[in-house]
């Protein structure tokens, strides 16, 4: 049910799969408890860069609030955990962010199926090593898209979705009903206000779901301010 087109190929008959966007990972009780704390990196056999996390001290502190978060087009995931560093350690948020597995996310190319089961993977090692109470997903520019479009597919797992400056959302099947927290700055000239968030905005709130909206003036940005906003807006859901 695309909310607006997206730009891989169409599917027809969407499936409870990763080549429809749905995760399988679950949070339960850790597993394997690890005490690794600060930046944690996950690397492939061959030594590429899979995800990159931090972990709030002390990991025995009681459980993590789970952040998902994703890189725009031909980011990294050091600038996605930029997000939400700066507060990370007072609202005992652990960031994990992923890397795409080509220059941007798999729905934007080819259509999903590397990139969820990457996340996937990251995903369940974390949920096994470490106490999570609850998990939201969010990103920045085609980040934002991604984790609009994913976070509704999985409205089950994420209770939340931070969407800053996004271009759309295309969620092939959904579940759940996630809070969403929309940005964008007026004078984006990457992803155009009218036709991204102004659009995007209506559709998601006529299908049900809670858009808290938050334009500011600017461009394809995330303004510190809008991170204090956003993350005062997370605190009913933690």
């Amino acid at each position: 049910m695309p909310i607006t087109p997206e730009t891989a190929r169409p599917h027809e008959q969407p499936e409870e799969n990763s080549r429809h966007g749905r995760l399988s990972v679950r949070p339960g009780p850790p597993v394997a408890a690890t005490g690794r704390t600060g930046l944690v990196s996950f690397d492939a056999p061959d030594g590429e860069l899979v995800a990159q996390a931090y972990v709030p001290a002390p990991a025995d502190g009681g459980p993590y609030r789970l952040a998902l978060l994703l890189h725009g087009a031909g980011g990294s995931p050091r600038q996605a955990l930029e997000l939400l560093l700066p507060v990370a350690d007072g609202q005992r948020l652990l960031l994990v962010a992923p890397q795409s597995a080509a220059a941007t996310w798999d729905m934007i190319g080819v259509g999903f199926g590397p990139d969820v089961r990457r996340i996937d993977r990251v995903l369940q090692e974390i949920v096994t090593g470490y106490p999570i109470a609850g998990m939201l997903i969010g990103g920045f520019s085609d980040g934002a898209s991604y984790a609009l479009s994913t976070g509704l597919i999985n409205g089950d797992v994420f209770d939340a979705v931070l969407a800053f400056s996004p271009g759309f959302a295309a969620p092939l099947l959904t579940h759940g009903t996630p809070r969403v927290y929309i940005s964008h700055g007026t004078a984006d000239r990457v992803l155009p206000i009218d036709r991204c968030s102004r659009t995007l905005v209506p559709r998601l709130q006529t299908l049900g779901y809670d858009v808290t909206y938050d334009e500011f003036d600017g461009g394809h940005d995330v303004p510190e301010a809008t991170v204090r906003r956003a993350v005062a807006w997370l605190e009913p859901a933690g």
